[in-house]
């Protein structure tokens, strides 16, 4: 990790070292004083180079999956690959969703919760969809991808953990398709 000193490097500093406490403990328990002392800097450095923990926070949570595979597989198979991409997410992306969701309730994490619904979910969907209800089938498996991740990271559904892969997959894949294929 960057020392801190001045300039890029305590800006660097600080925002790895906020990004990597963000994602284990979330907006609300974790403190500027807390980001500074990983960076090896001041506090008053913090707000200097971010404003404030909300905009820190916003700067460095920005959650994104590979969804090329979801561009390239035929619409019949669509629901099935979803589930795969979901299923094996983890790591920084885990974090982020939930740094995202435990800190919903201050307004412009909301909405960057809200955006990142619409960009990562509905809108790539809403591409590869045709028809009338195209926006609404879209939005439907957004709120289908979430709830997986919810369940598998927030409540930690042990029930859901526990269940073979292939098997989760199936079945979840075969949920998704009911709404991605028209007239179901």
């Amino acid at each position: 990790m960057p020392r801190a000193g001045s300039g890029a490097t305590t800006r660097e500093a600080i925002h790895a070292a906020a990004a990597r406490l963000f994602r284990e403990r979330g907006f609300a328990r974790t403190t500027v004083r807390q980001i500074a002392a990983a960076a090896a800097t001041d506090p008053a450095l913090v707000i200097r180079h971010f404003r404030s923990k909300e905009l820190l926070f916003l700067e460095t949570m920005h959650l994104t999956i590979d969804d090329e595979p979801l561009l390239d597989v035929p619409l019949e198979r669509l629901g099935e690959t979803l589930a795969e991409l979901l299923v094996d997410l983890g790591g920084a992306a885990r974090g982020i969703f939930l740094a995202l969701v435990r800190g919903s309730n201050e307004a412009r994490i909301e909405e960057r919760l809200r955006a990142t619904h619409e960009t990562l979910f509905v809108a790539p969907l809403r591409a590869r969809l045709t028809g009338p209800d195209a926006d609404l089938r879209a939005r439907l498996a957004g709120a289908l991808a979430g709830g997986l991740l919810y369940a598998l990271w927030v409540a930690r559904d042990e029930g859901l953990r526990r269940t073979d892969r292939g098997e989760l997959v199936s079945r979840y894949g075969s949920l998704l398709q009911g709404v991605l294929t028209p007239g179901k």
